[in-house]
């Protein structure tokens, strides 16, 4: 399982983000992630809307081996339901 995290400086979702994740990878032998920073790497909000096929208006945009599955609060929820997170 490949996750990918899109995300900008001084964003506290993107961090708290990035320690969901970090947890996940410590916890699970099928967890890896990778943190693009949209500024640093040339990545635009279209370039984002045209992966997740919806509009993208906050960072950051998290998904999961190429399925989009929101910002930080969804990837929670589906962390905590689908991935074990916190038990």
């Amino acid at each position: 399982m490949f996750t990918v995290i899109f995300g900008r400086e001084g964003c506290p979702f993107c961090v708290h983000a990035k320690e969901v994740a970090e947890k996940l990878k410590t916890d699970r032998d099928d967890f890896n992630y990778r943190y693009v920073d949209i500024i640093k790497e040339n990545v635009s909000k279209a370039d984002l809307e045209k992966s997740a096929g919806k509009p993208c208006p906050t960072v950051p945009q998290i998904f999961i081996d190429q399925d989009h599955i929101g910002g930080f609060t969804e990837f929670e929820a589906y962390a905590k339901a689908e991935l074990g997170l916190y038990r």
